[in-house]
C-alpha cells in the first residue's frame, strides 16, 4: 500500500495518538469522513443555476410602466 509497510503504519499511528490524544481521534475521523462525503457529493452533483425571476423586480416594472 503506497510503499508503506506495517511498521511504518504503526509508527504513524503512535505519533498521531501522541499528538492528538485518544479522545480526539474519533472527532478527527468523523470530521475527515464528513469532509470526504461532502466533496464527493459536490463533485458528482451538477451545477445549479437559478433562473427564476425576482418577484420584487416584476412588481417594480408594473408600477413604473
Amino acid at each position: 500500500m503506497f510503499g508503506i509497510g506495517m511498521q511504518e503504519l504503526l509508527i504513524i499511528l503512535v505519533l498521531v495518538l501522541v499528538i492528538f490524544g485518544a479522545k480526539r481521534l474519533p472527532e478527527i475521523g468523523s470530521g475527515l469522513g464528513k469532509a470526504i462525503r461532502n466533496f464527493k457529493q459536490g463533485a458528482t452533483q451538477p451545477d445549479e443555476i437559478d433562473i427564476t425571476p425576482n418577484k420584487n423586480s416584476d412588481n417594480n416594472e408594473k408600477k413604473e410602466g
